[in-house]
């Protein structure tokens, strides 16, 4: 992987693609014309990860292999870059990949920086707690009380809808990753862990000492219960190059091929059929 990555960091590099000033701009013919397009994850199950042998998988890159196919820019030209999801805005804009993979949560704040493609999923809340549930903990409103500490993943939308629902900065505990979740918990640091319900049941079949909180129930902010809609990020100023991966993603989202993938990384007919509910443009507002 380290080698893939130097070999796109190089090739942007003799493109004057990198440094100073670079507007971080990508055209699918810039794209043809140097034989490869870099590609980040973020490492979480099920939305975009790379296994032990190298090969990326999840409902983002699966997608975005048969999109960009369609666009002409084959599977070995794919340069999969892993980084925290905390990096993965900075490094759009940084131009150190071309576009990301990771099903990023479509939000205003994340508007102003980036640009999305249409919603590819859609998926609700979580919550990872020790073997046993001791605390009994069903919400992520319980961590209001006293002593009930929380983690999260740093740069995720669970820190915002903790925030909102009145959790105390002081009852929030932040990781780097994903993988730090299950020792985070087990070991006591933290009473549970808030991610998406996809990421809570992938960890939990990681690990004996550690499950999927029973009951739980979807957080309510301002009245409306909270939903996901990812999709594929792109720096702002590759507008022509997302617009030319939107009609290829929109054709694709109306084959059995695009359901089966969602379906086989654990995404419901709910999450499956709620991905076209809404539109980037309404998220982005």
């Amino acid at each position: 992987m380290r080698r893939t990555f130097l070999k796109g960091v190089a090739g942007a590099v003799a493109l004057g693609l990198v440094g100073a000033g670079a507007a971080g701009a990508v055209t699918l013919k810039e794209v043809k014309d140097r034989g490869y397009i870099r590609v980040a994850v973020a490492n979480e199950i099920p939305y975009g990860f790379v296994d032990p042998s190298g090969a990326a998988k999840g409902a983002g890159p699966d997608v975005a292999k048969a999109v960009l196919g369609k666009m002409g820019i084959k599977p070995d030209q794919i340069q999969w870059v892993v980084t925290n999801f905390s990096s993965l805005i900075p490094g759009l804009q940084a131009n150190r990949f071309d576009m990301t993979a990771a099903e990023m949560a479509i939000r205003p704040e994340r508007c102003q920086k980036v640009i999305y493609s249409d919603p590819n999923t859609s998926y609700g809340e979580g919550l990872l707690v020790k073997k046993g549930d001791p605390k009994g903990l069903h919400a992520y409103s319980d961590f209001k009380k006293d002593g009930a500490k929380v983690a999260v993943m740093a740069g995720a939308d669970q820190l915002q809808m903790l925030q909102k629902l009145g959790v105390p900065q002081g009852n929030i505990v932040t990781i780097a990753s994903n993988a730090d979740a299950i020792s985070t918990v087990s070991t006591g640091r933290a009473d549970a862990y808030a991610a998406t319900g996809l990421t809570a049941s992938e960890l939990a079949k990681k690990s004996p000492k550690v499950q999927v909180a029973g009951g739980f129930k979807d957080p309510v902010i301002e009245g409306k219960e909270q939903r996901s809609w990812g999709g594929f990020t792109f720096n702002k100023d590759s507008k022509d190059f997302r617009d030319a991966f939107d009609k290829e993603l929109d054709a694709f989202k109306k084959t059995d091929k695009w359901k089966k993938i969602l379906s086989d990384y654990g995404f419901t007919d709910a999450d499956i059929m709620g991905s076209g509910k809404k539109t980037t443009a309404d998220l982005c507002k």
